[in-house]
């Protein structure tokens, strides 16, 4: 199996070097060969091309079974341009390999309920919650621009979507429905936005594919709100990429720490961009402090999406579960009467368990 890495910028070098170690762990136990390539992306690249995605890493991740992603940005490239800012490169990275579905588990592991900013009685037994993100069109891709109004500068930007990219994100979604407990939640505003009525049209239509998982809607204001007053409710959601971006940022968040969650984004074939979605933390950054269990779970992701291999994905997730029944805790999900550790020791801790 191929894999393009890109380390990126901040805690992102510290966070794959663990990676490697499930993967060394994961290779020898089931057989599978892991050949490396890294590349530039992000701040590191501005500084060394001038571009935050290069041609010649675009081109090496095209030819990949997968790309592995730290994290990208900072302070430093904060001054520049739109188009030349770090995380130009990521939406050009997702436009480049056609990855049009975000994947984006929220789970709350029955270790850390404590950590959530929920009470027990709202989160049960824990939280399981997928997001199914569109991600390559609506107003992040749409038109946009400036022009003088009558009450002074005025800024625009459009939220279109074709039939063609409803419909495939869609099928995703139902298909991941399909594997878990059979529900789909498709979120929108079809009450006051066109794009939103085509979107819930289109989504119905394809449900008639899938006669045996269930469909419901709700507005994307309603689900804001449904998320932290009873997300139990909530299993599989399908929705646009700014509803997408804002909600799964939501759902994160109730299940106490940004660093304990993965992410895939999808295209037609296997080729897949797997990050954790927290951000490059520069503070932190070569001080050990980092948790990179959100990047090993964007590893079991990788392996379950790209390669296929449901048995090495489990066996990586219980790799992590075991580390945290055992009480190993970084400092972003520390609590009392657990041992802390740091980055390289949490990453030692999980590969062991393999």
């Amino acid at each position: 199996m191929k894999i393009a890495v890109i380390p990126g910028d901040g805690i992102g070098p510290e966070i794959i070097r663990q990676a490697y170690k499930l993967l060394d762990r994961v290779g020898a136990k089931y057989n599978i060969d892991f050949e490396y390539q890294e590349v530039l992306m992000g701040g590191v690249a501005i500084d060394k091309t001038g571009l935050p995605l290069p041609e010649e890493t675009l081109d090496i991740c095209k030819k990949s079974d997968a790309v592995l992603l730290g994290a990208v940005g900072g302070e430093k490239w904060e001054s520049l341009p739109g188009h030349l800012r770090p995380e130009a490169g990521l939406l050009a990275i997702r436009k480049g390999l056609g990855v049009f579905a975000n994947l984006r588990p929220a789970i709350l592991f029955k270790q850390l309920k404590s950590a959530s900013s929920l009470k027990e009685d709202v989160l049960g037994d824990g939280l399981d919650i997928m997001v199914v993100r569109e991600l390559t069109g609506g107003i992040y891709f749409g038109d946009r621009g400036r022009r003088q109004g009558k009450n002074g500068q005025e800024a625009w930007d459009t939220e279109a979507y074709s039939e063609m990219e409803i419909e495939r994100v869609a099928r995703v979604a139902f298909d991941i429905a399909r594997k878990r407990s059979k529900r789909l939640m498709s979120i929108d505003k079809a009450n006051v936005l066109e794009s939103s009525r085509l979107w819930r049209e289109v989504v119905i239509r394809v449900a008639q594919d899938y006669p045996d998982v269930s469909l419901s809607h709700m507005y994307v204001d309603n689900a804001a709100m449904q998320l932290v007053r009873n997300p139990r409710q909530f299993d599989v959601i399908v929705t646009s990429n700014i509803f997408g971006d804002i909600l799964s940022d939501e759902a994160s968040m109730l299940t106490g720490s940004l660093g304990m969650l993965p992410s895939a984004s999808l295209g037609q074939g296997s080729l897949g961009l797997y990050e954790p979605i927290h951000g490059s933390a520069p503070d932190i950054a070569g001080q050990d402090k980092a948790n990179p269990i959100a990047t090993i779970m964007s590893v079991a992701m990788m392996v379950r999406y790209s390669l296929g291999s449901q048995e090495a994905a489990r066996a990586i997730e219980l790799a992590v579960e075991a580390a945290l029944d055992e009480g190993y805790r970084t400092q972003d999900i520390m609590e009392p009467g657990m041992t802390l550790v740091g980055t390289e020791e949490m990453g030692d801790k999980i590969a062991s368990r393999i």
